[in-house]
Parts: C-alpha cells; structure tokens; sequence
C-alpha cells in the first residue's frame, strides 16, 4: 500500500485537490474529517469516544484519531492506495501513520505541501457571508461577492458571519493548528519525501502541479 499524504493550512483546499487526484489516479480519498463525521452519525464506539472529548471542547487525542485512520486502512478499496488529507496533523500523527503503513507493507509514497500565505488563509476562511433569509444563499468576499455589499442578490436578505467565520476566531484557529502543521511539514522534509506547490495559483493550476510530481511515482492512472 502507497500513500499520499496532502499537507496544508485550513483553506488552503486540501480537500478539493485530494478527491480531484483521487479521481484522476483511481485512488482512495481519505479525509479525517469524514472519518469523524461518519463515526459520529453511527454512533459507533470510536465516534463516541471523539463526540466526548468535542463535546467537552477538548482535542481528540491522537490516539483516536490514529484508530480510525488505521479503520479506514483497513477497507479493502485502501488497498491499491489512497491520498490522506487532514492527516496526519502532528509530528506524532505522522510517525503512528509510518507504523499503520509498515504494518501492511507499505509507505508514504510523497508528501505534497500546498503552500499558503497566512494572510490569504485568513481571507479565504473567513470571507464567507450568509443571508438572514436563507442559509442557502451564501457568499464569499474574494469568490462570489454580492452585487452590494452586506446585501444578498436573491431576496434582498442582509448578510451576516457566523461566529466560527469572524476574522478573531479564524486568526485562533490559525494559530492553534499552524505549528504543529509546519512540524509535519519538517518531518516529511528531513525524510527527503516533500515536495511544495504554491497553492495560492488558480486551482487547475494546482492540479497540474501536484500530477506532475505524482507521476514520477509508481502510482498510476487506473
């Protein structure tokens, strides 16, 4: 088993990229998140165990997070090799993810680092607007801007940010998830498997590159 390992800062588009490569190479998208989603709305006794430390409004500790990962392994359209993002997120993370992999022969074929200004993350994350009529209607300040500011095109509603998007919390975020991105970052670096693409080019663009240097794997296009 090969896997890819797609490193980056939240909204630096790490999930569209990954589900974009994992259709072009016929590969298997593994998103922490979903994990998370999917044990939570099953209930199951790992998603119990995730719901109570959230519900607390404490960090999973990695050890959960390894477990379902190692779960997800496990499946049988894992085995011709997936592309992972959102994981691993520490150093720790990263060193439990050579084990699962080792465990079933295989290896991090590649880490691939979509470099993102801070600044522009902060844009991206929290540029995105509501409307009080609709939670449907929604906006974005650099992507899809509303003809007048703070008012929606469609029902004339007024725009609002839920607290989540609101630039003071997106700034904590950043700076709670940030470093401990850059020490998986340096870890993939010291063990020569790094390779860095400006994801701050038009999305297509990104693609391209991350396909580039993908091909010069063994992984191929089913």
């Amino acid at each position: 088993m090969k896997a890819w390992v797609l490193i980056g800062g939240p909204g630096a588009g790490k999930g569209t990229q990954a589900q974009l490569l994992a259709d072009r190479l016929g590969l298997s998208h593994v998103a922490s998140g979903d994990l998370f989603r999917h044990h939570m709305r099953e209930d199951t006794p790992l998603g119990h165990e995730a719901k109570r430390y959230i519900m607390a409004g404490s960090l999973v500790p990695d050890e959960v997070t390894v477990r379902m990962v190692d779960e997800r392994l496990s499946e049988p359209d894992a085995a011709d090799g997936v592309i992972i993002d959102g994981f691993p997120r520490t150093r720790p993370q990263a060193e439990a993810l050579d084990g699962l992999l080792a465990r079933r022969g295989g290896r991090v074929a590649g880490a691939l680092y979509l470099d993102v200004d801070r600044e522009t993350l902060l844009r991206r994350l929290s540029g995105r607007w509501i409307c009080d009529q609709s939670e449907e209607h929604l906006y974005h300040e650099l992507t899809m801007p509303p003809a007048k500011p703070g008012v929606c095109d469609i029902d004339g509603g007024s725009l609002y940010q839920r607290p989540d998007d609101q630039p003071a919390t997106v700034r904590a975020r950043l700076d709670k998830q940030l470093p401990p991105m850059f020490e998986v970052v340096d870890y993939y670096s010291e063990a020569g498997l790094l390779s860095t693409v400006d994801g701050e080019l038009p999305p297509e663009q990104v693609t391209e590159a991350l396909l580039r240097i993908m091909a010069g794997s063994s992984v191929v296009p089913r």
